[in-house]
This record gives structure tokens, C-alpha cells and sequence, in this order.
């Protein structure tokens, strides 16, 4: 999973090829499911933007998302919001 480190501007970004969340849980289900994290960004102290590369199937995992649909492995979607999370404190 590669990220970039926020320190510019997000005017360019083509914004149909991303997606864009502040929830942390849809944020650690997409990463579990392999969608990847493009960017954290962190321009406002008080909550963290989740900027993801736009996928094939992306839509349909959200919709499923907030729908209670979604399967993951317990332990995976764990270990990748404790991650998300050490990166939040650590940057």
C-alpha cells in the first residue's frame, strides 16, 4: 500500500478516479477489501480525509458498507484500523 504524505495542494486530483471518506471504518473495511489508500489528508486539526484510488467494484463495496452487507475478516479490519490509526497519531 503506498501513500503520499500531504504537504500540497488537492486541487489537481481528477476527483472521478478517487474517492473520498472521513469515516474511519468504511476507511479501514475499504483498505481490507484492497482498495488502495492514495493520500491521507489532514488539513483540518479536528478529522482526517480519507483519499482512495477509485477501483473497480469500490461503489458497490461502500453501498454494502452502509448497508451492513459487508464481509471482512474480523481480525483483518482490526489490524488495518489500529494501522490507519498509528499513521493518524504518528504523522
Amino acid at each position: 500500500m503506498i501513500t503520499k504524505q500531504i504537504n500540497q495542494d488537492f486541487d489537481y486530483l481528477d476527483y472521478n478516479k478517487m474517492f473520498l471518506t472521513f469515516d474511519l471504518g468504511l476507511a479501514s473495511s475499504l483498505i481490507s477489501l484492497g482498495y488502495e489508500l492514495w493520500n491521507l489528508e489532514k488539513t483540518n486539526p479536528k478529522k482526517v480525509q480519507f483519499i482512495f484510488k477509485r477501483g473497480k467494484g469500490i461503489d458497490i463495496a461502500i453501498n454494502d458498507y452502509w448497508a451492513d452487507r459487508l464481509k471482512i475478516n474480523a481480525r483483518t479490519l482490526f489490524d488495518n484500523q489500529k494501522m490507519l490509526k498509528n499513521r493518524l497519531y504518528s504523522e
